[in-house]
């Protein structure tokens, strides 16, 4: 089974528009056809940034952020991230990359490319939404 890193920014893409991060969210990862890794540093991400007053003006958002939350609190697979990585200019983004080494993810996904500079890490490939749907999403 493939081992899949979201970025904060696709979870939010999921919720609030239907568009390919949604496809990823729940026709994948919520259904468990790949396997979402996480440290308690990424899910303290989500929730701060899913917790934002900004997106309560889309429609049901804090209580579709509620769901996918504790679904992904249920399964997902929980890693102890235990090196320091340094390597992208936003640093509060590392904790994505400290994720990929210790898990060995196949892919990171993020609409972030102006942070994600980079096409790999380590075993890990740095996707958008659209590339990792369109060449590496599993279809039944």
């Amino acid at each position: 089974m493939q081992k899949l890193i979201l970025d904060t920014n696709v979870i939010v893409s999921a919720l609030i528009s239907s568009s390919i991060p949604s496809k990823i969210l729940y026709e994948l990862v919520l259904t468990e056809k790949v396997e979402i890794c996480l440290s308690e540093e990424v899910m303290a991400e989500y929730v701060e940034v899913l917790n934002r007053d900004k997106f309560s003006k889309f429609a049901n958002f804090k209580i579709k952020a509620e769901v996918v939350l504790n679904r992904l609190r249920e399964i997902a697979t929980f890693y102890q991230t235990d090196r320091k990585i340094e390597v992208l200019t936003d640093t509060s983004d590392n904790k994505f990359l400290e994720l990929a080494a210790v898990s060995a993810a196949d892919y990171l996904t993020t609409g972030n490319t102006l942070d994600f500079t980079i096409t790999e890490f380590e075993y890990t490939k740095i996707l958008t939404p659209r590339e990792y749907w369109d060449n590496y999403a599993p279809k039944e």
